[in-house]
């Protein structure tokens, strides 16, 4: 198939390892890079790339899953407004098993509340229509990637008149957290490899605070083995040539098939139209950030549901026993987690990252199979 098979070929994977090696010979340092999205968290844990790679090179998982990075409280929201008389709940399949404070969504949905899982938002709208004696509800979240979607349901809401509809919106914006976390400068980054989806959407030109203001290096990328790998070895041109040494770090697009500097300019301006950046909104493992969350503007309010319920608001700590906040942070990778894989797993999950296809728990227990340092020392013996 046409952007898979050439991008999983052997022969042009062992070139570009090969490739990696010597690059990372000549620079003779660790290199710590992070991959934002959760796409290329569980590309890397899939195809075993870290285990290929130099030891020198390091992945850092980073907060770009967008189920995990919902704090507890906002969970606890989507509950109390499932529990609500006459509402129909409607949201994406992975955010049905998160735990909040007491069970999830399919608990509640065991307990009699009407929680259905749809493939989009208009599918929530489409609800709306079936029931018009209903009040139903659409728990949306997501970056920029998921926005669009979100504002074209509102819109055609409010232009339908369908006065039964509503959206409890957790969008959140992608360079807030990279701002966040490289400003707490409790993870050591070096280079990041730039999510491909929500640049679809944004552009390149979202990232380049990055190298402009940090030094830090940027290659957006693909979801393939081969995207990844190649942009490792961008990222290692950059080093390697000096050019981030001399302060002339890039933003670069490997994605060029899908991702265009300027971004999706119809989604941006729809985004900008139908969504109002909150004052702070709450991340798990980052807290509070200024202006990294999306309201509902003014113009849609009768569709906001934190409007016309009374939400909440609640605010609540994750569980003790949860490190989540620590690996969406890349503090903490997670077999390093102290329940990972025991009393946390994807049937029994303590924490959003073991839940999520995206989640960085998840992949690690899917496919990680051995960490690298339990990989070399079984080479070693071989």
């Amino acid at each position: 198939m046409r952007y898979v098979g050439e991008f999983r070929d052997p022969v042009a994977a062992k070139a570009l390892l090969a490739r990696i090696h010597e690059q990372a010979g000549r620079l003779g340092r660790p290199l710590a890079v992070m991959e934002v999205c959760g796409g290329h968290t569980h590309t890397i844990h899939r195809h075993g790339l870290e285990n290929l790679l130099p030891e020198s090179v390091e992945f850092i998982h980073g907060p770009g899953c967008p189920v995990c990075v919902i704090p507890l409280g906002r969970v606890d929201d989507a509950l109390w407004l499932a529990r609500q008389p006459g509402v129909i709940l409607a949201t994406f399949g992975d955010l049905m098993r998160v735990p909040g404070s007491h069970g999830s969504l399919l608990d509640a949905r065991a307990a009699g509340a009407d929680v259905r899982f749809v493939y989009s938002p208009l599918d929530a709208l489409a609800l709306a229509r079936a029931h018009p004696d209903r009040e139903v509800v659409f728990v949306a979240l997501g970056f920029e990637t998921t926005a669009p979607s979100t504002a074209v349901t509102l819109d055609r809401a409010r232009a339908e008149g369908v006065a039964n509809f509503s959206v409890f919106s957790n969008h959140v914006t992608i360079e807030a957290p990279l701002r966040a976390l490289v400003n707490g400068g409790e993870t050591r980054v070096d280079a990041f490899i730039g999510p491909g989806h929500v640049a679809a959407i944004v552009g390149t030109r979202a990232f380049e605070f990055l190298p402009r203001e940090f030094g830090l290096p940027v290659v957006v990328a693909g979801f393939e083995p081969l995207d990844v790998l190649q942009a490792v070895a961008l990222l290692l041109d950059q080093f390697v040539s000096g050019r981030v040494a001399r302060g002339e770090a890039s933003v670069e697009n490997q994605y060029a098939r899908v991702v265009r500097p300027e971004g999706n300019r119809a989604a941006l301006a729809l985004i900008e139209r139908v969504f109002t950046p909150r004052e702070t909104f709450e991340w798990r493992g980052l807290g509070w950030i200024p202006r990294s969350g999306l309201a509902i503007a003014d113009a849609f309010a009768p569709w906001d549901a934190e409007r016309r319920f009374a939400v909440p608001g609640l605010q609540v700590p994750d569980p003790p026993a949860c490190q989540c906040g620590s690996v969406l942070t890349g503090r903490i990778k997670p077999r390093q987690c102290r329940v990972f894989g025991t009393a946390c797993t994807p049937v029994t999950p303590v924490g959003t990252c073991m839940v999520s296809p995206e989640g960085a728990c998840a992949a690690a227990y899917t496919f990680g199979g051995l960490d690298r340092a339990t990989s070399r020392a079984v080479a070693r013996e071989r």
